[in-house]
């Protein structure tokens, strides 16, 4: 089977739109799409633009063993969720609460400008999931 000419067409589109080959390359990858079965924190915010998103949480011992995302939108914040979990991904609860836009942008390397409002949601989304189970944690 050869490539899909369909992947080639949406890829040239997003390139032509201001995406990264590597925000491109998040946008594709479904292995950070899903929810985490038997997740100890699971967390879903709607952005002001309507985007939703749902992180989901496997902690062992203060790290982040395990991350998933579910969204509802636009490639910028499908890019931008998967981009964020693989930065969450092996980090202790405090490292990933420190994970701010500046370094999901770097790790996006470029996204249209106007599509910012997508990596907010997705550090709005990581951030309220840590502080909701940090919370459960402290009351035990």
């Amino acid at each position: 089977m050869g490539e899909d000419p369909l992947d080639n067409d949406v890829e040239k589109m997003l390139s032509e739109s201001g995406y990264s080959d590597k925000a491109i390359g998040y946008i594709k990858d479904r292995r950070k799409i899903g929810v985490l079965e038997n997740a100890d924190q699971i967390t879903d915010l709607t952005g002001p633009c309507g985007d939703k998103m749902k992180i989901s949480l496997n902690i062992k011992d203060g790290t982040i063993d395990d991350a998933k995302i579910q969204v509802l939108g636009c490639p910028g914040a499908v890019a931008s969720g998967s981009a964020l979990v693989s930065l969450a991904r092996g980090k202790t609860v405090e490292e990933a609460k420190e994970i701010d836009l500046d370094r999901l942008y770097k790790e996006l390397e470029r996204m249209p400008d106007q599509k910012v409002h997508c990596a907010r949601l997705a550090i709005k989304t990581l951030q309220k999931a840590l502080e909701e189970y940090s919370s459960r944690e402290e009351k035990g």
